[in-house]
């Protein structure tokens, strides 16, 4: 997908109401956030976004001031549905909390099996193009790392203060080595198209920091 920050002469049929306006919006963000997670942001054309929204070519312009306001915004969405994953386990007192994070890594996993390992993470997926996209997106992605590892950050302060975790262990740091982490398995399973390197990744994780739940 090439970048493009100018706006473009508006063409094509527009909504005709507000509620059919957000609509068709909705509609094309679910679309790019599909397209990139599976095929990256230079592998995914507007054209190729347009047709599964059922959204007639020359008309993008009238839902979106440009291509990487469109990304922008797809970013946002991703983050704020993964965001909402995540609270959904890390806050999920029924497990003790680093039982939470094999919860989560569980999920995620089914999620890539559902797609058949075709999917991967979109911020990742981003992340990895960051050498061919626009300044103000590495702040967006970078931004979204740092709400995960604060949200990772919660779940581990909660394990420390019950014991699973050592009063010497760092969790801001260790939730920043769990996505560095993260990402390489997530990488890995939709090289090998198997949950192996997710599941991998999360029992030595846990056997590493609750192995050592000492003051």
């Amino acid at each position: 997908m090439e970048t493009q920050t100018t706006n473009q002469p508006r063409r094509g049929r527009p909504a005709k109401s507000p509620q059919q306006l957000q609509a068709m919006r909705t509609a094309l963000i679910r679309s790019g956030m599909e397209l990139l997670t599976e095929r990256g942001y230079s592998a995914t054309g507007i054209d190729a976004i347009l047709k599964p929204a059922g959204v007639p070519k020359g008309s993008f312009y009238y839902y979106f001031d440009s291509k990487d306001a469109f990304v922008a915004e797809v970013i946002s969405a991703y983050a704020e549905f993964f965001a909402n994953l995540l609270d959904k386990h890390f806050s999920d007192v029924s497990y003790p909390p680093m039982q939470r994070i094999l919860k989560f890594v569980e999920t995620a996993a089914a999620g890539m099996a559902r797609y058949e390992f075709r999917r991967g993470c979109l911020i990742g997926n981003l992340g990895q193009e960051m050498s061919t996209l626009p300044e103000p997106f590495r702040i967006q992605i970078e931004a979204v790392f740092f709400d995960w590892e604060a949200r990772l950050a919660l779940c581990l302060q909660e394990a420390q203060k019950l014991g699973q975790l050592s009063n010497r262990a760092a969790p801001t740091k260790i939730a920043y080595l769990f996505w560095i982490g993260w990402e390489g398995a997530v990488l890995r399973a939709k090289l090998e198209r198997t949950d192996k390197p997710l599941k991998l990744f999360a029992e030595e994780f846990l056997t590493i920091y609750q192995s050592n739940t000492q003051p």
